[in-house]
């Protein structure tokens, strides 16, 4: 059975169309599982996510905020999840035509209510992404939900202009982290 056809909200599709792609060149950060591909998209549930056959690549500008967002989901478990073990890549990314949201006030227009934009409601972020892909961008340059700063979304069907290329890898360090987060938090 075909997979169904995605009707895209007009209004969406014309903001984004009107929208210049920008070039975006330089390190990201990104917190997979010890031992996957860091470079491997995946297709999982998530805010800017287009849904499959679509896989995304989550990265962050910095790397404070790559913590922030798996840490966030890791606090979310009834007890810290210490068995699983992490890493943090950085990785280089060359893309030619990426969607510049990082404002948060950009997304307001676009059917993002900006007050819940933490919350588990991706229903405008999604329509976004679902736009943002369907007129052929690479990604997303986005606000983070948990950090001060910027995400990019990488679209892996749409390929960066040159593969990612794996600058360092290293263990993420839970309880150091989530010691500094409770030291700035007092």
């Amino acid at each position: 059975m075909p997979p169904p056809i995605r009707a895209h909200d007009r209004a969406i599709l014309d903001a984004l169309e009107a929208q210049t792609p920008v070039k975006f060149e330089g390190p990201v950060w990104r917190i997979t599982r010890a031992g996957r591909d860091p470079i491997t998209g995946s297709t999982a549930n998530g805010r800017w996510s287009p849904g499959p056959p679509a896989e995304i690549l989550y990265t962050s500008l910095e790397r404070e905020g790559a913590l922030a967002e798996i840490g966030y989901r890791l606090s979310l478990e009834p007890v810290w999840p210490s068995a699983i073990r992490h890493e943090i890549h950085q990785l280089n990314v060359v893309t030619e035509r990426v969607l510049a949201l990082a404002d948060i006030k950009a997304l307001t227009p676009l059917g993002v209510d900006i007050a819940r934009y933490d919350s588990f409601d991706y229903t405008g972020t999604k329509a976004i992404a679902a736009a943002a892909h369907f007129l052929d961008f690479d990604g997303l340059l986005v606000p983070s939900a948990r950090h001060n700063s910027t995400n990019l979304v990488l679209f892996t069907d749409r390929g960066a202009t040159v593969p990612p290329k794996i600058l360092s890898t290293e263990p993420v360090d839970w309880p150091a982290w989530l010691a500094h987060q409770r030291q700035t938090k007092s």
